[in-house]
């Protein structure tokens, strides 16, 4: 079936309000409202945060998958192989690149096991073999595997949702980064495109080491 446009709006609302209360629980001002008033949560709080997430998904990809239609267009041949090779090659990606993330800063379990109270989820100005092409290296990743599934007017909606939600939320998040790494990160983002690669703007191996070590990352906030 098509899309009428009750479900177009409701479903269009659905994401917008996951973007939002994502984008609110994320926020560092938030967080540092939860740290005055409930600071036993503090620990805990980057679980939650995930957890929360996820629950948040269901209402927005349940309808998607519920009001799935005709397909606007599907791959077929050797295209077919092409998008799946390249969604593979970015599943690889995140395996790969995941060896030099901070996983459990990155699921919580790191800040639950030490009790930390701190607002903001620091760690060190780390770039991967993916960071030296790409800022974002998981949410570029994350727009080649939606954008290389066959397409209804649903998923289309909301993978144009998801999409625009990646891009506004790496401005916000470069505005946490240029905070706390300060000039390195500048000069990081001044070299480096965000989600797309471009020629000419990456870095080599030692270029990406040489910002590591100049990056001073500032006092935790309490």
């Amino acid at each position: 079936m098509h899309l009428d446009p009750l479900q177009i709006i409701i479903l269009s609302l659905s994401w917008i309000a996951y973007g939002a209360i994502h984008s609110l629980l994320a926020a560092l001002g938030f967080k540092a409202l939860v740290a005055r008033h409930a600071p036993a949560l503090m620990p805990s709080y980057r679980i939650l945060f995930n957890l929360l997430g996820i629950v948040l998904l269901v209402p927005p990809l349940w309808l998607t998958f519920s009001w799935s239609g005709p397909l606007l267009w599907a791959w077929t041949g050797i295209y077919a192989w092409l998008a799946n090779a390249l969604a593979l090659a970015a599943l690889a990606g995140f395996a790969v690149s995941s060896r030099y993330y901070d996983m459990g800063s990155f699921t919580g379990l790191a800040q639950w096991r030490s009790r930390e109270h701190a607002v903001e989820d620091l760690g060190g100005f780390r770039l991967s073999p993916l960071h030296r092409y790409v800022r974002h290296p998981w949410y570029a990743l994350g727009l080649v595997i939606l954008w290389t599934r066959d397409m209804d007017e649903a998923r289309l909606l909301s993978t144009v949702f998801i999409s625009l939600y990646l891009w506004i939320g790496s401005l916000f998040e470069e505005r946490k980064l240029r905070g706390f790494h300060g000039e390195a990160y500048v000069r990081y983002q001044a070299r480096v495109p965000g989600l797309f690669p471009l020629p000419g703007r990456r870095l080599s191996a030692g270029e990406a080491r040489e910002l590591e070590t100049i990056s001073h990352p500032q006092t935790r906030t309490p």
